[in-house]
């Protein structure tokens, strides 16, 4: 096989890594029942003038399977983590008591951890098109290399390769919504 088909494949089988990396990073800020200092990745906090991430402002804990701590390194950074956490919309309710903040997370009801199944699902939806559109892209390449004048024969093993990959990564995406889903539903 070509060096240029070769390339093309390595690509493609990188930037689908990246997808299941992707994936995996917004099942963790999924919660499932227990509590997870990465929950709160992703929020971001007025630092002097520019946002940055609740884990670079403040020490982020979990005090126990149903708390989270979060001590703020500035005294003065306390009310300004507890608005973020109430705009990020995770649904709990900050508990300030003036030196850290406390987050007490309820017990998942049967409604609520199906929802969060199906927010898995939908997670795990967009993973399978990004890798499905990844795909694509890598036969799009292909093809164009074929009317190059790279071999046919070639480029029909490098379809079938890309295939392969595809075929992998979504069992992949399939693997991680099989055991999150499970962590959810435990009781």
């Amino acid at each position: 096989m070509s060096d240029s088909l070769e390339k093309i494949l390595a690509d493609t089988g990188s930037a689908m890594t990246k997808s299941i990396s992707h994936l995996e990073t917004e099942l963790a800020k999924i919660r499932a029942g227990k509590a997870n200092p990465s929950m709160l990745d992703g929020i971001m906090v007025e630092y002097y003038g520019n946002p940055t991430p609740v884990n670079q402002v403040a020490n982020v804990s979990a005090l126990d399977a149903r708390t989270i701590t979060v001590q703020p390194w500035e005294k003065n950074m306390l009310q300004a983590i507890e608005r973020s956490i109430i705009a990020a919309n995770i649904g709990i309710n900050p508990q300030n008591d003036g030196t850290t903040i406390r987050l007490f997370l309820p017990p998942l009801t049967e409604e609520r951890r199906k929802e969060l199944v199906k927010k898995c699902n939908a997670e795990g939806e967009h993973a399978k098109v990004s890798v499905r559109n990844l795909r694509r892209d890598a036969i799009e390449q292909i093809k164009k290399l074929q009317k190059d004048g790279v071999s046919e024969d070639a480029c029909k093993d490098a379809e079938k390769e890309a295939q392969d990959l595809t075929d992998k990564y979504i069992q992949l995406v399939e693997k991680h919504l099989a055991a999150k889903e499970k962590e959810i539903m435990a009781v």
